[in-house]
């Protein structure tokens, strides 16, 4: 059998150890990309008679926006310049759009409901 030195051990555990801290770094997602975190909207119709997007204010640019319809009786429907996104009623799910939001106003609206159910989206 054969014996290890001292310093063999120790370059052994030292070894180990570094591929141990590599795999460890590699394995654990760090936080998403600025452009991924703020470039996405979650907007949100119902259960009740409610319609929300996560931000009134926004910069110009492309932009992920998830829609959950939580309502068979309500939709979500999203116009401004260059952009006309509508779910459907009775559809009830999650949609995901990928829209160029330019300078402008845009609306969100149930059309159904549009005099009760609506906000707006301001892009600077």
């Amino acid at each position: 059998m054969r014996q290890l030195t001292f310093s063999a051990t120790l370059a052994a555990i030292t070894l180990g150890a570094a591929i141990a801290a590599i795999a460890t770094a590699l394995a654990v997602p760090g936080p998403a990309p600025a452009a991924t975190r703020n470039n996405t909207l979650i907007g949100t119709d119902g259960p009740g008679f409610t319609i929300t997007m996560s931000k009134k204010t926004v910069k110009a640019g492309t932009y992920t926006i998830v829609i959950h319809d939580k309502s068979n009786i309500h939709n979500v429907h999203l116009t401004g310049p260059g952009v006309n996104k509508l779910t459907s009623v009775p559809w009830v799910g999650t949609k995901t759009w990928t829209v160029k939001l330019q300078k402008g106003t845009y609306r969100f609206v149930c059309d159904p409901h549009a005099t009760s159910m609506k906000g707006v989206l301001r892009v600077t």
